[in-house]
């Protein structure tokens, strides 16, 4: 199969639901291939480490949107992305990641795990009560990390249960492909949640509050450094990238986990072992399955020369499963030495909150599998059709019986921790 029928099945609906398959026929051809006039794709991971830190690759720029995507600003969901970090270069791109990264700084992530802790065994409570199979995403992959995120930026409680479709519906633009259709689903999610963002910044101006959403406020007001459409655009990506991966990590991390009982069980007794779990979960099936970039200057990669304007698309998931970097890339192995997976970026763009996921993640896998030893999945998963964010849109689960209380260093038995 060549690279651009390869690619194209990997845009297929089945290619999309399970892409490791394709991958391996785009690697076969090498670890960067060229697999169209202007689109090249990276599956080898160093390859794909190195231009994600090359100063000469960035994000899609406002002139190339023109030349790629005419009439991209009339679509909210582009906008909205386009004016926040995630898709805006330096120097803008570091003016506004500076503004925001205060909030995740290592000594605020670790200050809240006692926090994660706490929200993590009330979900596990309300897992244990419900009478019968619990979808686990709606009811704990979810409202774990959107908890954490909105506690961040002082969105009221109430409000969480909104934000799943909304951010389900923008996310599509993320796709590589969409169609007139998604694109409008997107837009109308995008639409959503900037009126929600209008509302919620009016009301911090009126009266200002110790989170993100003030702290971004106050720099948007006190010295022009950020503009309106920056100020909405980067409150909304904050958000949906703050519960989105760590999401799709939670759901896709317990199929794995439940998929090996012995490595689970491993982890149960073992708690500290969780780091490195983390990242070979990340590694094993990524949340995030790729990313682009822009060339702007003549390069050269795998034996392939690309010319500026390149379009390139660095597989994430592909490269976590590169052979030249991990040994059998496809055997789940927590016990692997410098995991190091490529699924949060590389270089400037970096994910702010991959230490945040982290953490979220850490303290989830191991809770879960000590207070639920009979965890297990009673249903038929249903994976979403996305390639770009990768995770599952059901994920039913048996909760079983509670194992006997645990008492966790540092904590009373029925301690309930702080809340957010």
């Amino acid at each position: 199969m060549d690279p651009a029928d390869a690619l194209a099945l990997l845009m297929s609906p089945e290619g999309r639901l399970d892409p490791y398959p394709t991958y391996e026929r785009l690697r076969a051809h090498g670890p960067v291939v060229q697999a169209g006039p202007v689109f090249y794709v990276v599956t080898g991971y160093a390859e794909a480490d190195a231009i994600l830190r090359d100063a000469r690759f960035g994000v899609m720029d406002d002139a190339l949107r023109d030349q790629f995507m005419p009439g991209w600003r009339e679509s909210p969901a582009v906008l909205s992305i386009s004016r926040s970090m995630l898709r805006t270069n330096p120097p803008d791109h570091s003016r506004m990641r500076r503004l925001a990264a205060g909030a995740f700084t290592p000594r605020r992530i670790a200050a809240m795990r006692d926090v994660v802790r706490a929200q993590a065994d009330e979900l596990v409570d309300g897992m244990l009560a419900a009478d019968g199979p619990v979808d686990f995403m709606a009811a704990f992959a979810y409202p774990l990390p959107v908890g954490v995120i909105c506690a961040l930026l002082g969105v009221p409680a109430a409000d969480r249960p909104l934000f799943r479709r909304w951010a389900t519906d923008l996310t599509g633009v993320l796709e590589p492909e969409i169609t007139a259709d998604e694109l409008a689903v997107a837009d109308r999610g995008a639409a959503e949640l900037r009126s929600y963002f209008t509302e919620l910044v009016a009301a911090r101006r009126r009266a200002p509050a110790d989170d993100l959403t003030t702290a971004l406020v106050q720099a948007h007001d006190g010295g022009d450094r950020l503009s309106g459409d920056e100020l909405l655009a980067n409150l909304i990506v904050l958000l949906v990238a703050g519960f989105e991966t760590t999401t799709n990590l939670l759901g896709n991390g317990l199929v794995a986990l439940l998929d090996h009982p012995r490595a689970a069980a491993a982890l149960r007794d073992r708690p500290d072992l969780a780091p490195a779990y983390v990242d070979e979960l990340l590694r094993y099936d990524s949340p995030v399955q790729l990313t682009s970039r822009m060339s702007t200057a003549p390069s050269r990669y795998g034996d392939v020369d690309l010319p500026p304007e390149s379009w390139v698309i660095v597989l994430l998931g592909a490269a976590n499963r590169d052979p030249r970097r991990y040994r059998d890339p496809a055997r789940f192995d927590p016990s692997r030495a410098q995991i190091a997976p490529l699924s949060f970026g590389a270089g400037p763009h970096y994910c702010l909150g991959a230490a945040l996921a982290r953490l979220e993640a850490q303290v989830a896998f191991p809770l879960l599998l000590r207070r639920l030893p009979e965890l297990a999945v009673a249903g038929r998963p249903e994976r979403r059709v996305r390639l770009t964010l990768r995770g599952h849109a059901t994920l039913p689960v048996r909760a079983g019986r509670q194992a006997a209380p645990v008492t966790v260093p540092g904590t009373r038995p029925g301690a309930a921790g702080p809340t957010p």
